[in-house]
Formats: structure tokens, C-alpha cells, sequence
């Protein structure tokens, strides 16, 4: 019978009944994945020599993934295992996933940093603490597979992982990515097609339907010609050869099979294979069926749970035993568990429909004895044929709690739920909104697009609208069009702002922001003259409304006034960067970043980075502006922040552009260009022409460099937003031999730096009159800006020093022209800005100086990789290995693990001396 059949994707306990069978069977269905059970093999071969190694395993439904999970856990003789199945009707459920994979070393959580151990316990629901980050969940995951590692190999098996929830999806690939040198492996099984959790960013393998003859091996008792059709049928799928062929009857296995015997080879065989258990399945006792029923409707496996449940319903333990036999469950101490998810699915789609709310009702009293409330009210909800608003209340709280743990998705799928159970059409619509906002949260624009469709409009409400124009503008901002994020929020801000007055400075303050992004100087004045008495729009009031002064005055206030949210802090640092006040402007994002940090404040963590690296490139700190952006692009991925990323990929070009990384530069700006370009991202477009312009420059192109300066340029259609690229537009032309065309950016830059009174404006506005005034008056102008200089970005003055020196060279003042050019060669080789120290030597060489050729003095720093020079810098800075892998998203074995590496190649045998040397 095909009951008595077990395939390759079971379990089995080895004491229970039919184990030799079972096991006898897995090992027929691992047979002949010999590329897959290598490469696992040597996932774990390298785990006991202490790396650590991830694998995404997908395929169909009974291709055979959790068998090589089983292999894997049966070749891991020296390895602690932990083992989690994701179940269908548990994807609501936040972080149960998770809890059920670290139940066995919960007792580890207690030797984590505090913070991470208070997530935990938040998340698992040992405290009644909310988590201000879903981050310092992930970090904690990371660093409890790290201690679970600490006595030898950790196999981490996560089963039908499409059916996990969420937010233990999303923490435990973060930790997966973040693994390096802990003795770790992570094995993930997804089923390709499935709705469910989505799986990113991890290794993958294809499991595919084995060949003939290997299949041939699982239907060894058939005759050769009733073979051929059973294998023609199952396509490779190990599952569908054995249940079709335990499903034959005694006259087809002797060969006597007619044209309709099987069915055609298009259809799809999960169907055909749960029709199949479905018929098993109804010649067991009604009794079974019910225990099965409610075991199909329970999402915990707790044998306890569903006997309490399953009584209420008139059904006891003994009634089990038929469907044990049959090996449909398979039951270990207090656990069960389904052979296969399509022998749940068959039990559970099997049932009448009042069959299937009866289970949940059942199962929900049951877990209420047990004070499990939120997969009650779930149950509850799975029972509801039509609005209760007791369901939905108890669904809401269910909502806050994911809310307060930073599950976002599980927080929108039960708002989602309780609106649907809802009837009065105001709580309905704010249910909707709630569902929506959490949407965008957790990266699920589309879902949050469907949601927002559903909300019934107008509303009546003025808060909710406010909530609604907020999430359906995230979704704009992070995704689409930033201008349209903008409008949305101003006209929201412009409906409600008699009526919720408390909101408007938010939408606002939001909307200016979106129009930052999109580089549109009009909207900017708009939104900002909506409410100009507002401190952080009064400065864009003044500045594009023609109060240059009134601006500067304002934004002096705001910079003096402490700001409380993370979107005035923002601000404050764009507005001190846009008008050239980089020093301070650095100041304020460096604040931003740590109070990000500090509050565990990670969604924001990634802008503020972003405003971080743009002072830093301002003051000419290339290396530190690197590490931040490669930082914050690291998080915009992982948060799914597609359009703060390409702002990022666009920053961390033009380091790549000084140092003449000409390859790099044209990939980091191409893929951003293909986000920013559809989406009329304005800065981020032109900030990644920008890019393309300086590397054109540095390397002597100049023509092009003109081209891609002067596009950027109308991107920034405002000469405010596009100051800081004048200076080189101004260069570009002269270098062409077009000085007509530096003319307009040479008088724009002198009148802003006029008026904003900025050293550093100041001096490129001087170099530029230097070349493009009269040539008598040139000197005067290159002296003026080396003096401005002082204190401000090396690369700049370097920039000037170099121009300066070309132009004493062209005088025949070989000697002064000498002296200039060398401090630019000395300060582009001390960057490693390659081009340009390339073309200053050169010119010193055509001026009669020494032009031995030197490399950027880096020391034994430059025998690391980019990771231990990060670490490198964290320790030498007196961070721990803990402290070093939160801000870095790394164990702290793998911490050590670089710092082990570094040592020798420094030379150094402790932190002390690592300090010595890097400050030297």
C-alpha cells in the first residue's frame, strides 16, 4: 500500500514503528545526488575546521530537499544539531520559527550582551519588553549560533523554510550572511513556487529530478515496462516514483495498464500527488481523520495541544494509532509531525469546511488553557465566517506585539486579518492603513499598494489619512518616484492640517525630504513656504525663496536648538552640508549616526550614513567615506532600501572616481543610474554623474568629463543643489579649451560662496576666477584660495596647488611652479587619488623636479582586506570584539577570527601595539 511507503522527505524517529523501512527508503532517495551530498559534505568537513558555510536547497515539492537535510544530519555525528520545519499556518506568527530552531540552547541567551539577550527574550516572549530594532535581533541570532558553536560544529537545519514566518526568515538569513569563522552550517530548504517567506541573498542549490537509472532504483520491484510508465510520469520527483508506484494496484504492477491508467505527464504532480493522499487518507476511520484534521490545523507540533483539541472533537489518542501505521505522522516523545507538507495540506483541504472550523475552535480553547494567546486569537480568526470585532480586538493586540518586536509583516498580516473580521467601516479603514504602514516597513511595497487599494476613501478621520498618505509615500520614496512622495505628503499635510494641526510639521518635514531626494528646488519652496515659521522648513524658505540671509540665520537656530526626532536631525545636517559648512556639517550627521546607534534606530541608520559620507568626501576624508558608505549600502540591502542604496552606490563612486578606479566607478553608478534614472531621482542621478564626470577629469579626459558634469548639472536644476560640482564644470571647460562654458558655473559659484560666507566655497570660487579671469589677476586668486584651504579638505587644496603650479609652470617659474606641484603630488599619493597624483608628476617632471616614482604609504595596513581594516580600526580604537561585530554585523569569533589574521601581517602581537602603529 502506498501508506506503508515513507519518501525521502520524512522524518522518523529510529525507535519507532517501521524505522527500518523509513530509513531504508531516505537512503534510496539520497542515492545518486552525488554533486549535492558533496558539496554538503563539505560544508561540514570545513565547519570542523572552524569556517563556517550556508546553503539555500530548493527544488519541487518531493524532489528530495529534506532529504539531503537528513543526510546532512546524519553525517554530522560530531555536531549539535538544531532542526526547525516551517508549517503553513504558522507564517503569522512572529518569530515562532525562530523560537522553535534555539529551543534547545534557549540557556545560551543569558550569555549574550544585554541588549541582544533582552531582544531575544522580547521576540521569544520571555519578557513583556518591545524591541526598538529588529537589528539587535538579528546581531543576537548571530552571536547565539556563535556560542552555540563554542564547544564544536553547529548544524543549523531549517525545513519548508517558504513556510516560516517572516521576521525569523529575514533573522536568520541576516545571521547566515554574517557568517565566517564560527564552525557553523545553515542549510535552508525552500520549495520553488511556494507563496510564502521570502529567502535572500544566500548560496544556492538546484535540486533537480534524478536520472533514469538512479530513479529506476526507488521502483525496483515493477516490471520493466510498468517502470518505464511510472518513470516516464514522475519526471525524476523521488516522492511522486514511490507513492505512484505503491499506489498501483495488484493487476497494474503485473503490467496490465490501459491508456487512462496514469495520468498525462503535463499535469502537475503536487496535485496529482495530493489527490492521491487525499484518497489515502479518507480510508482511514473518521475518528483518525479528525485527530489528523486538527494535528493539519495545529502550528505548534505539540502532540499535547492537539489530543486537548482533538477530544473536544470526540477523538482520543488511540485514534492516532491507524494513521501512525499508515506512516502518514510520524511521532517522537510529545512532537508530531507530517511524513510530507502535501500529506498536511491532503488532511487539512480534505475536510469539509465545518469540519476545518470546528478544528480551529477546538484548538483555540485548547490554547487558551495554555496561555498561548496569540496563536489563539490566529485560530480564532481561522473559525470567523464573517465580522467579530471580539476577534479583531484580540487580532490587533496579537498586531501590536509584532509591532513592539519590530515584526512588521507579522504585525500587517494580523492588522490585514482584523480588518477583514471588522465591520464598522471607520476601525475597518484604520486596520487597513495600519496593515499598509507595516507593509512598507517590512519592504513589501506591492502588498502595501494592495492594501492601501483596499482602504475605503474618503477618511474620515484626519490622523488615519495622515497615516495612510504616510505609508502610500514610503512606498513612493523607497521604490518609485520621490516627487510623487513629496506631493502626497503636502497635500495630505494641506487636508488635515486645520483639523490635526500636531501632524503637519511631520508631513512636512517628510515631504521636504522626498524633495530633497528628487533634486526638484521648486517643490522644495513650495513645501517649505507651506509652513516657513516651521524652524526646519524656515531655512529652505530662506534659501530658495530668495532670503539667502533669512536661511542662514534660521538654520543658525535650528543648528543651536537641540533637535529630538531623527528626521529634524536629518535635515539639520543636509541643510549645514548643502550651504558648505562641512566641519559642522560633519558634526551633526556623526551625532545622527550615534544616536541612530545608541537607540537601536537601524531603519535610519543607512540616510544617516549617507549624510556621514557626504561630509566626509566634503572635507576630503576618502578612506573614511568608503568604509561608512560600504557600511551603509551593507544595511540599505538588508533593509530592502532600494533607493537609499543607489544614493549609496553613487556616494561610494567618487572615492572610487579620485583614485581612478575606472571599473568600479562605471558599475556602482551604473546600477545606480538604473535605479534613479526611471524614477527621477534627481540626486541621486547626479551625484552618480558626478562621479563619472571627476573620473573623466582626474584622468585627463576632459571633453567627457565636461559632458557628464554638465548633465549632472541638470539634474541639480538649482545652483544651490548643484555647488558642489561647479568647481569641477568650471575645470572641465578650461581643460577642453571651452572656457565659454565655465563662464555661468564660475559666476554662480562666486555669488553662493558671496553669500554664504564658506571658507570652502570661498576658495573654489577663487581657484575658478583664476581660471577663467584675467591672467594678471590670477596669482592674487590661487594665493587667496591655498589660504582658505588651511584646515579644510587636503584632496581640494591639492587640486588647487596643482592648477596653481601648472599655471607658474606655463610663466617659465620653474622653481616656484616646483614647489607647488610637489605638496600636490605629496597629498594625492597620500590619498591614493592615482590620476591625479599621476598628471602632478608629470608637471613636476616638466618643471625640472624630482619625480622618483612613489605609492601611497600605506604600510603594512595595505596587506589587509577591506574587512580586517575595518576591524583593524574598531579594535585599535579600543572597541571589543562584541562591540566590534554589532557595529560591523559580524560574531564575534569572526572578529577574532580577522584579528587573527591581521596581527602577523601588522607585525603586532596586541591591541596596545596595534594602537601604537596605526597612530603612527
Amino acid at each position: 500500500m502506498i501508506a506503508e511507503v515513507v519518501s525521502g522527505s520524512c522524518r522518523a524517529d529510529p525507535s519507532g514503528p517501521g524505522a527500518a523501512v523509513v530509513h531504508g527508503r531516505r537512503e534510496q532517495v539520497v542515492r545518486g545526488r552525488y554533486a549535492e551530498r558533496e558539496r554538503i559534505e563539505r560544508l561540514l568537513a570545513d565547519a570542523r575546521e572552524g569556517a563556517s558555510g550556508v546553503l539555500l536547497v530548493h527544488g519541487e515539492a518531493g524532489i528530495g530537499k529534506t532529504a539531503l537535510l537528513d543526510h546532512a544530519a546524519a553525517r554530522a555525528h560530531d555536531a549539535r544539531v538544531l532542526r526547525v520545519e516551517g508549517i503553513e499556518s504558522e507564517m503569522e506568527m512572529a518569530f515562532g520559527g525562530l523560537h522553535q530552531l534555539f529551543l534547545p540552547v534557549m540557556d545560551l541567551i543569558d550569555t549574550l550582551p544585554e541588549l541582544q539577550a533582552a531582544a531575544l527574550r522580547a521576540v521569544f516572549g520571555l519578557s513583556g519588553d518591545g524591541v526598538r530594532d529588529r537589528f539587535s535581533v538579528g546581531l543576537a541570532v548571530l552571536t547565539l549560533l556563535s556560542e552555540a558553536s563554542a564547544d564544536g560544529p553547529l548544524l543549523c537545519l531549517v525545513d519548508d523554510a517558504q513556510w516560516l514566518d517572516q521576521p525569523s526568515v529575514d533573522m536568520l538569513a541576516f545571521a547566515a550572511r554574517r557568517l565566517r569563522a564560527e564552525g557553523v552550517v545553515m542549510l535552508f530548504a525552500v520549495r520553488d513556487g511556494a507563496r510564502g517567506a521570502n529567502v535572500k541573498g544566500l548560496p544556492r542549490l538546484l535540486v533537480e529530478g534524478l536520472d533514469r537509472a538512479d530513479a529506476a532504483e526507488l521502483v525496483p520491484d515493477l516490471p520493466p515496462y510498468v517502470a518505464d510508465r511510472v518513470i516516464e510520469e514522475a519526471r525524476g520527483n523521488p516522492l511522486a516514483l514511490i507513492e505512484l508506484s505503491a499506489a498501483l494496484t495488484p493487476a497494474q504492477r503485473a503490467g496490465r495498464l490501459g491508456p487512462s491508467a496514469l495520468p498525462d505527464a503535463a499535469a502537475g504532480l503536487p496535485v496529482r500527488l495530493q489527490e492521491g493522499f487525499l484518497e489515502q487518507l479518507r480510508r482511514l476511520p473518521e475518528a483518525a481523520q479528525v485527530v489528523l484534521l486538527v494535528a493539519a490545523a495545529d502550528d505548534t507540533g505539540d502532540l499535547t495541544v492537539v489530543l486537548r483539541a482533538a477530544g473536544r472533537l470526540g477523538s482520543a489518542v488511540e485514534d492516532l494509532e491507524p494513521a501512525e501505521r499508515a506512516g502518514f505522522v510520524l511521532l517522537s516523545g510529545e512532537a508530531l509531525r507530517f511524513r510530507h507538507p502535501l500529506v498536511r495540506y491532503a488532511a487539512y483541504q480534505g475536510a469539509p469546511l465545518a469540519r476545518r472550523i470546528a478544528a480551529h475552535r477546538a484548538l483555540a480553547e485548547a490554547l487558551g488553557e495554555a496561555g498561548q494567546e496569540h496563536r489563539r486569537a490566529w485560530h480564532l480568526a481561522a473559525a470567523s465566517t464573517g465580522p467579530d470585532e471580539r476577534v479583531a480586538e484580540e487580532l490587533e493586540r496579537v498586531a501590536e506585539w509584532a509591532d513592539s518586536r519590530q515584526a512588521m509583516a507579522s504585525a500587517s498580516a494580523a492588522y490585514e486579518r482584523a480588518a477583514r473580521l471588522t465591520a464598522d467601516p471607520r476601525s475597518r479603514a484604520r486596520r487597513l492603513v495600519a496593515a499598509a504602514q507595516r507593509a512598507a516597513d517590512a519592504g513589501q511595497d506591492e502588498r502595501c499598494g494592495a492594501l492601501a487599494d483596499q482602504v475605503p476613501l474618503p477618511l474620515e478621520d484626519p490622523g488615519v489619512a495622515a497615516s495612510f498618505a504616510r505609508a502610500r509615500a514610503v512606498v513612493e520614496l523607497g521604490y518609485r518616484s520621490p516627487r510623487a512622495a513629496a506631493r502626497i505628503l503636502l497635500d495630505s499635510a494641506d487636508l488635515t492640517g486645520a483639523e490635526r494641526p500636531d501632524m503637519t510639521a511631520s508631513l512636512l518635514t517628510d515631504a521636504v525630504h522626498a524633495a530633497f531626494s528628487a533634486g526638484d528646488a521648486a517643490l522644495i519652496g513650495e513645501i517649505a513656504l507651506r509652513s516657513p515659521a516651521l524652524p526646519v522648513l524656515a531655512v529652505p524658505a530662506g534659501l530658495f525663496g530668495g532670503d539667502v540671509p533669512g536661511g542662514l540665520e534660521a538654520l543658525r537656530a535650528l543648528a543651536d536648538a537641540p533637535a529630538e526626532g531623527v528626521m529634524d536631525r536629518l535635515m539639520t545636517g543636509i541643510y549645514l552640508q548643502l550651504t558648505g559648512d562641512h566641519p559642522a556639517a560633519r558634526e551633526a550627521a556623526a551625532a545622527v549616526v550615534a544616536h541612530c546607534r545608541d537607540q537601536g534606530v537601524s531603519g535610519w541608520l543607512p540616510t544617516a550614513l549617507h549624510l556621514l559620507v557626504q561630509t566626509e568626501l566634503s572635507l576630503g576624508r576618502h578612506d573614511e567615506a568608503s568604509a561608512e558608505a560600504a557600511e551603509a549600502l551593507r544595511l540599505a540591502e538588508y533593509y530592502d532600501l532600494a533607493h537609499r542604496a543607489a544614493h549609496l552606490r553613487a556616494a561610494l563612486a567618487m572615492p572610487a572616481a579620485v583614485r581612478g578606479e575606472e571599473e568600479r566607478v562605471r558599475t556602482l553608478t551604473g546600477e545606480a543610474l538604473e535605479y534613479t534614472r526611471p524614477r527621477g531621482v534627481g540626486r541621486g542621478t547626479a551625484d552618480a554623474l558626478w562621479a563619472r564626470g571627476v573620473l573623466e577629469l582626474g584622468l585627463g579626459r576632459a571633453e567627457t568629463a565636461l559632458e557628464r558634469l554638465e548633465t549632472a548639472g541638470t539634474e541639480a536644476a538649482h545652483p544651490l543643489l548643484r555647488l558642489p560640482m561647479l568647481a569641477d564644470v568650471v575645470e572641465a571647460a578650461v581643460r577642453a579649451g571651452r572656457p565659454e562654458r565655465a563662464s555661468d558655473a564660475a559666476r554662480a559659484l562666486g555669488e553662493w560662496a558671496s553669500a554664504l560666507g564658506r571658507p570652502a566655497l570661498a576658495a573654489s570660487a577663487r581657484r575658478c576666477l583664476a581660471l577663467t579671469g584675467p591672467d594678471d589677476e590670477a596669482e592674487g586668486h590661487f594665493v587667496a584660495a591655498l589660504a582658505l584651504h588651511e584646515g579644510g579638505s587636503d584632496y581640494d587644496r591639492a587640486r588647487t596647488a596643482l592648477l596653481y603650479g601648472e599655471w607658474l609652470r606655463r610663466l617659465r617659474r620653474q622653481i616656484d611652479a616646483r614647489e607647488q606641484l610637489r605638496a600636490a603630488l605629496d597629498a594625492f599619493e597620500g590619498l591614493g587619488a592615482r590620476p591625479w597624483a599621476d598628471r602632478a608628476r608629470t608637471e613636476l617632471g616638466a618643471a625640472g623636479g624630482e619625480t622618483v616614482l612613489t605609492v601611497r604609504e600605506d604600510g603594512p595596513i595595505g596587506l589587509l582586506s577591506p574587512q580586517e581594516r575595518e576591524v583593524v580600526r574598531l579594535a585599535a580604537a579600543g572597541a571589543s570584539n562584541r562591540e566590534i561585530g554589532a557595529q560591523l554585523f559580524l560574531s564575534p569569533r569572526t572578529v577574532g577570527h580577522h584579528l587573527y589574521r591581521a596581527f602577523p601581517k601588522l607585525g603586532v602581537s596586541s591591541r596596545t601595539e596595534l594602537a601604537d602603529l596605526l597612530a603612527s
